[in-house]
């Protein structure tokens, strides 16, 4: 899967399984591909090695919130009516509020 904007294109994996969704983006250096995270309204990000861009939608994929630039060790506390949660290499594409993140195969 990936998202295309603005003829910019990334490859997203849907992290599924409870130990990659644990791990994400833990200990990965030179990002150049995004995670979604389905059912997640809150992250960390403990143990990482690069910033990284967070969108968190509805289950329409809305954008809800946006965290630029989410620096290590931060905590973002559960936040209503969010579904999806995306981590993306930074400025990599840019979302704005209530705009729609489309996935394509």
């Amino acid at each position: 899967m990936y998202i295309e904007k603005d003829k910019k294109k990334i490859e997203i994996y849907v992290l599924k399984n409870i130990f990659k969704r644990f791990k994400g983006f833990m200990f990965k250096k030179n990002i150049n591909y995004g995670l979604c995270f389905p059912r997640c309204n809150s992250i960390h990000t403990f143990f990482m090695k690069e910033n990284i861009d967070v969108y968190m939608t509805d289950k329409d994929n809305k954008v809800l919130y946006i965290y630029k630039n989410l620096k290590k060790n931060k905590i973002i506390l559960p936040k209503r009516k969010v579904y999806y949660t995306y981590e993306l290499p930074v400025n990599i594409i840019n979302f704005k509020i209530n705009e729609k993140i489309r996935l394509n195969k």
